[in-house]
């Protein structure tokens, strides 16, 4: 797979990374060193499961410029690293979150014939 050539997508920031298939050995301090030898990094996150802290196998490395970027995305995408070929491309950003559908509905509504146990009976 080859990295990410359009960057002129509706608010689509060239200077951040998007970094799969990482080795789950791999911590924040390596990434960011790794990508380091291409410019400065301005952040680094290693994305973790929420309940183990154990890496999900995926990153977002931001850097100070869209040129430090480029050529690390260039230099390191689909090189090996531990046994996996890495995966790198310019980030998308974040889809807009639907609103979660409620399935309880409003607990103080006495006036709820659904069933179920109520003090009032």
């Amino acid at each position: 797979m080859q990295p990410s050539q359009d960057n002129n997508q509706a608010g689509e920031d060239a200077s951040k990374l998007y970094v799969g298939n990482l080795p789950y050995s791999m911590g924040e301090n390596d990434l960011k060193d790794m990508f380091a030898e291409y410019g400065e990094v301005e952040e680094c996150k290693l994305i973790t499961d929420f309940r183990t802290g154990r890496s999900k196998g995926f990153a977002f490395v931001k850097f100070a410029e869209e040129a430090m970027a480029s050529a690390a995305m260039e230099a390191l995408n689909e090189q090996e690293v531990d046994g996996r070929k890495l995966f790198v491309k310019v980030a998308r950003p974040p889809r807009p979150r639907e609103e979660r559908r409620s399935y309880g509905g409003d607990r103080n509504d006495r006036n709820d014939r659904r069933g179920g146990y109520s003090n009032d009976r």
